[in-house]
């Protein structure tokens, strides 16, 4: 394959690098005055970089004529979806950040740029197919991540957010090196594919511990228990914005990667891995669920959620089918669009001198002074429960029928029995909204972009939403084709 073949493959990334380096320039000699004009350019170029993967989708696109690059990136169809969910929650983010900013006056033109090259990073993981170019991405994303973590500068509950993230993403990074390492070490290539085909006899011993080490590192990059304890912090302490962006995009991008390190490169291997993956899976969901019930700040509570939903995830990929891997798409769509309905929710509760609130004695009563809001996060909430009929309940359904479709009987049904004990701090946000006393607080609204995020994410996982399931469930089903190309 000529190089020409291999830049038409990767046009969207191309388009994000040309459209980062050029942003970058204007900002800075446009300083902050430049921020709007910045983030607007930011979310057009992504949204150029999205139509550009429709096709790869849209015609199921896999196999060698999906390879740039000889075998280091794949445009198939797996990735185009991811992709396609990426660009579209960095897009909700950039669009919610000049309101929550702005009335700080810490809004610049560095944000969409980080942005920018964060979502870039994504798009090379989610395509990666060798161990060279998955790290390449990865770290790209990660010193990106670092920085928003850390954006605003004189708050200090940020910068520990930001210098905890990068001590404990350092220290993931090391763990994920070591086990590539000991992976290109035992089976001698760092091609995913030539990873397959030399596990094929068989799986030493050197060769497993690599992927232990391997799954290791990933789980930290997608808050999968034991490797979670940096996400409550960070979630708490980073700008509101930057925790929606955290909670969204990158982690789709880092589950579509650990998919694919999983099925493609060891997907000759599954039973050696299965087990690892169905420890992370129940464990996410039970410490998830029980970490979640004693928090009072929201946004902590929401980043125990965001664990607890991470094992739903998994036990679509612990199937290790087509089938699983469709489940998981199908759950990590449904889980992006309530994630970022419910941080958007929690960005509009302001006081009158436009602070924002994050405990639950900040919302008591709030469907009395807001209940607009307070509806909306009624409805995002029922459907995190996986109450039904909302979307949140047929994602859940989907992993589960997946689990037992794959012979994995007994998982389904303690991710049945644990899905329960998430429901409890679910409705409380109900029970301190509807039936506490008022205490007036959030009394001040959103910007027309939080409504029109909120109204649209609540649609979607309303009812109305489940009309659109049916198209969802065709385009995971062929996003999931394209990591079995021989099935």
């Amino acid at each position: 394959m000529d190089y020409a073949t291999s830049f038409g493959l990767i046009i969207p990334e191309l388009v994000l690098t040309g459209s980062g380096l050029v942003l970058l320039m204007i900002a800075a000699f446009g300083g902050e005055k430049a921020s709007r004009l910045v983030s607007i350019l930011a979310a057009v170029a992504l949204g150029a970089a999205g139509s550009l993967t429709i096709p790869a989708l849209a015609n199921g696109a896999g196999g060698d004529a999906s390879m740039a690059f000889y075998g280091q990136i794949s445009a198939d169809a797996f990735s185009a979806f991811a992709k396609l969910l990426v660009y579209a929650a960095a897009i909700g983010c950039l669009m919610i950040a000049p309101g929550f900013f702005g009335q700080r006056r810490a809004m610049k033109p560095e944000y969409p740029v980080l942005v920018l090259f964060a979502t870039l990073g994504m798009s090379i993981m989610v395509s990666a197919t060798d161990l060279m170019t998955l790290y390449i991405g990865l770290e790209l994303n990660s010193l990106a991540a670092y920085v928003l973590a850390s954006f605003l500068r004189n708050d200090s509950r940020s910068a520990e957010a930001g210098l905890k993230y990068f001590v404990l993403g350092a220290l993931a990074s090391g763990i994920l090196l070591y086990g590539m390492s000991l992976t290109y070490g035992f089976t001698g290539t760092t091609s995913f594919a030539g990873i397959r085909a030399a596990q094929e006899a068989g799986l030493s011993t050197g060769a497993l511990f690599g992927l232990i080490f391997v799954l290791a590192g990933l789980a930290f990059k997608i808050s999968a228990v034991p490797f979670h304890m940096w996400t409550p912090d960070v979630y708490q302490g980073a700008p509101t914005p930057v925790t929606t962006f955290f909670a969204t995009a990158p982690k789709v991008a880092a589950v579509a990667l650990t998919a694919r390190v999983a099925l493609d490169a060891f997907g000759s291997q599954a039973d050696a891995w299965r087990q690892i993956v169905i420890f992370a899976a129940l464990a996410s969901i039970i410490v998830g669920a029980l970490g979640a019930i004693g928090q009072n700040n929201l946004k902590r509570l929401l980043a125990y959620s965001s664990i607890n939903n991470v094992g739903f995830i998994l036990i679509g990929l612990a199937a290790a089918t087509v089938e699983g891997a469709s489940a998981m798409l199908f759950y990590l769509t449904t889980y992006v669009v309530m994630s970022l309905g419910s941080f958007v929710a929690v960005l509009m509760l302001r006081n009158g001198e436009g602070e924002n609130l994050e405990t639950f004695e900040d919302i008591a009563g709030l469907s009395s002074t807001r209940p607009g809001v307070a509806l909306c996060l009624l409805a995002l909430m029922f459907s995190l429960a996986g109450i039904p009929p909302l979307l949140g309940f047929w994602a859940k359904v989907e992993v589960f029928n997946a689990a037992i479709q794959a012979g994995l009987v007994p998982l389904a049904v303690i991710g049945i029995a644990a899905s329960v004990i998430g429901a409890f701090y679910y409705i409380k946000f109900v029970k301190v909204m509807y039936f506490e006393e008022p205490v007036g607080r959030a009394t001040k609204g959103g910007s027309a972009a939080h409504w029109a995020i909120l109204i649209i994410c609540t649609l979607l996982i309303s009812p109305l939403g489940f009309l659109l399931t049916r198209g969802l469930q065709a385009m995971t089903d062929t996003a999931a084709a394209g990591l079995f190309p021989g099935v």
